[in-house]
């Protein structure tokens, strides 16, 4: 058998190199186009998207109840972040941290609700018309009880819809009943109290019956 001639021999590193350049390229730019396709960020980037990130952050003031208020401004956009946070009542089994619903406004309009159960939660068990990933949930408001179907946020969070937000706001009793690995359980909050007029400036929300 004739030997590879030296020209060839040497090229041989080069075709394999470039190959192999192009396909981690394609991944990389795969990997990025799933997770902007999830709401998620690419590897790297921000974590709390729920959460400013950016501007000077003044501390929690009483927004009436057992709510608190974070306010702060976006350095670079002059945007008006309002955050207003309620803690569960019990901490939860398994968690170090008791459970929480965020409601995170900008100018004067709600961008999220999210349920914060600061434990691990279970897989997506439903899929929206999009096929985003969600999670049936029971949902108690005073004495009214109905089933939802929340997005499923990297494992981390659920995010509300916008009627249970508003129901939530003028609610006396609030129960969330989700999945974890070890089966249900439910978080119980008491949002009464709440500055209603505070959040209907800051989110442009008005609560709502069930």
């Amino acid at each position: 058998m004739k030997s590879l001639r030296p020209s060839l021999v040497s090229s041989l590193p080069k075709l394999i190199v470039k190959p192999l350049a192009g396909c981690l390229i394609f991944l990389c730019a795969v990997a990025i186009s799933l997770c902007a396709q999830e709401g998620g960020p690419p590897p790297g980037g921000n974590q709390d998207a729920d959460v400013p990130t950016s501007g000077k952050q003044e501390p929690g003031l009483s927004a009436g109840g057992k709510w608190k208020e974070f306010r702060s401004e976006d350095k670079m956009t002059a945007a008006q972040k309002v955050r207003f946070e309620l803690e569960a009542d019990t901490l939860l089994p398994d968690s170090d941290a008791k459970a929480k619903v965020i409601l995170f406004c900008v100018n004067g309009k709600l961008e999220l609700g999210d349920f914060r159960p600061n434990l691990r939660i279970g897989p997506p068990n439903w899929a929206s018309f999009w096929g985003r990933p969600q999670m049936g949930v029971r949902v108690r408001v005073d004495s009214s009880s109905s089933r939802h179907h929340w997005n499923w946020v990297q494992g981390r969070f659920l995010a509300m819809d916008k009627d249970t937000v508003r129901q939530l706001i003028g609610s006396q009793i609030f129960k969330v009943e989700f999945e974890t690995p070890r089966g249900r359980q439910i978080a119980e909050f008491s949002p009464a109290g709440l500055d209603l007029a505070l959040v209907r400036k800051d989110c442009n929300l008005k609560p709502q019956k069930p």
